[in-house]
């Protein structure tokens, strides 16, 4: 029988010096919770001006490497693509505990080596019999660097109207980022009996046209109008666009699941985590009338 998680003990985060890993490094200092930075490029963790001294990872090291380096962990997030999670499961303490991010993408309906990695860490995980879950957030925005909706900003400044499959009707839930690491947060704060995954999203889906309205809207813009175009003209002319100065570069596969339903039921997140998260249109506020 394993011993209890260690609710004191330092969070061993690794890719802290990502978006989400930042963000959850700054929350733990915030909250006086010791942490230990784990990262392939110690001076891209040195540039975010964080304390803590960090160990290199690189987590397609070979095993035991990886192992040394989380020897002393005891509880483990990482932030790093799913796909790693088997390499974190056979490297880590038996005792440690783990929460991992996963993402939404794979449960598209046209899978990708995205997607798929994140369906075989899942899979790691909970045939492990390790204690932890795995959070798979849907389109994350508002993190330091995030390039989400800044593209969808620059397509707004440039276009006069704004070319979307089906008229933009698909749903998304797009999730803040500080929902994101306040979830990470909220499962470092239980105690898991085996392995879990949970969806992480937005507290309302909306259509992709509104979405694009509200962007608009809190960044003190014009509301474009939304053309409706066949996802195979608008797949065959980012190739083209993708070429042109000034144009945020969107690929083939990104228009492909813009025709897709991104919704997801968050009763189950808030069963779990203890909190609702904000909507698109709170969130937006938020992150984009601070950057105004």
């Amino acid at each position: 029988m394993r011993p209890p998680p260690v609710p004191h003990a330092p969070v061993h985060v690794i890719g802290a010096s990502g978006r989400s890993g930042r963000a959850l490094c700054a929350a733990l200092l915030e909250a006086g919770v010791p942490y230990v930075p784990l990262v392939r490029d110690v001076a891209r963790w040195r540039a975010t001006g964080l304390p803590g001294v960090a160990r290199r990872l690189d987590l397609t090291d070979p095993p035991s490497a990886v192992a040394s380096a989380l020897q002393d962990a005891r509880r483990i997030v990482s932030t790093a693509h799913a796909r790693h999670v088997g390499a974190i499961v056979a490297a880590a303490p038996p005792a440690a505990s783990l929460v991992c991010l996963g993402s939404t993408r794979m449960f598209t309906r046209w899978p990708d080596a995205h997607g798929m990695g994140v369906a075989q860490g899942q899979q790691a995980l909970l045939s492990s019999g390790r204690d932890g879950v795995m959070l798979h957030p849907t389109m994350i925005y508002g993190a330091q660097g995030e390039n989400n909706i800044r593209r969808l900003l620059g397509l707004i400044r440039r276009l006069p109207v704004l070319p979307l499959p089906s008229g933009g009707r698909a749903l998304v839930q797009p999730i803040f980022q500080d929902d994101v690491t306040r979830a990470i947060m909220a499962a470092l704060g239980r105690e898991w009996q085996g392995g879990h995954a949970l969806v992480i999203a937005g507290g309302q889906a909306v259509a992709y046209h509104e979405l694009v309205a509200l962007v608009a809207r809190h960044a003190g813009l014009r509301r474009r109008p939304v053309l409706d175009v066949p996802a195979s003209v608008l797949m065959g002319l980012c190739r083209v666009t993708s070429r042109l100065p000034g144009l945020p570069r969107v690929t083939p596969a990104e228009i492909r699941r813009l025709t897709e339903d991104k919704a997801f039921d968050i009763n189950p997140m808030r069963a779990a985590l203890g909190f609702t998260p904000r909507t698109p249109d709170e969130g937006l506020r938020q992150f984009l009338g601070a950057s105004q």
